[in-house]
């Protein structure tokens, strides 16, 4: 008995002093470092250094926190290997850094000056948010933002919070947007996961308290007709809005 519990001691604090040898991580800044793929790239790579551990990637901050052995790798050693790619610089990282994310938010229930006054004034309210210009017209709104004081996420939730639904815009010929109604039950973070899923998908976002979908996709693979028949298909009960009258602008 007491040879078995040596045997589960000794192999405990093997166990142990492994994990400890990958207690040390850094955050860098990746320069090349745009998207999940760029993100999939980085991670295949470091992944043949033995002396990595698990990574994680903050693609607003261009950042990719890991975990290593100090004593197969050092930080140098990772960023050496970055920058043989000839596409990926990795540099320190600092929570004081500004990391400016230029972004343009779709917005198909923005229809007059008192929507776009009211977005810009909510965005205004947001630290880190600057730059704002509103495109009536053409429904969306570009803004300029410090990735190290606030996220794209907490940006559109802001915006859902006053009567908007935000969805990425492209400057693209192959981006279309969609935009539905739906019952706010049939809301969930399972109904964004299968609107994602669908062919053609780039971008969603739900308002779960006005009750509205906004897609954004690529109209060489899917069209609007075809989304809303597998919405259907996904038991989602979406309706296309009538035209709307916008009250604000006779206020």
């Amino acid at each position: 008995m007491k040879r078995k519990i040596l045997i589960l001691s000794s192999l405990f604090t093997a166990f142990s002093l492994h994990a400890a040898e990958l207690s040390d991580t850094v955050t860098v800044r990746i320069d090349g470092m745009h998207c999940d793929h760029c993100a999939h790239k980085v991670r295949t790579l470091l992944q043949q250094n033995e002396g990595v551990g698990h990574l994680s990637f903050d693609l607003e901050r261009h950042t990719a926190t890991i975990a290593y052995d100090p004593t197969k790798t050092c930080v140098d050693s990772i960023k050496s290997q970055l920058a043989a790619t000839k596409r990926f610089t990795a540099s320190d990282y600092s929570k004081d850094d500004v990391i400016s994310n230029n972004v343009w938010l779709h917005i198909d229930d923005m229809f007059c000056g008192k929507c776009a006054n009211r977005i810009v004034e909510k965005l205004q309210q947001i630290a880190g948010v600057d730059s704002i210009a509103p495109h009536i017209g053409k429904h969306y709104v570009s803004l300029k933002y410090d990735a190290n004081k606030t996220h794209l996420r907490d940006i559109r939730q802001a915006l859902s919070e006053i009567g908007f639904t935000p969805v990425r815009h492209y400057e693209n010929e192959k981006a279309s947007y969609a935009y539905f109604t739906l019952p706010t039950n049939q809301i969930t973070d399972e109904t964004t996961d299968a609107v994602l899923a669908l062919e053609g998908v780039a971008d969603v976002f739900v308002n779960g308290k006005k009750g509205t979908l906004a897609i954004t996709y690529d109209n060489t693979e899917t069209t609007a007709d075809k989304l809303l028949e597998q919405l259907y298909t996904e038991n989602l009960s979406v309706k296309i809005p009538p035209a709307h009258q916008c009250k604000e602008e006779k206020q």
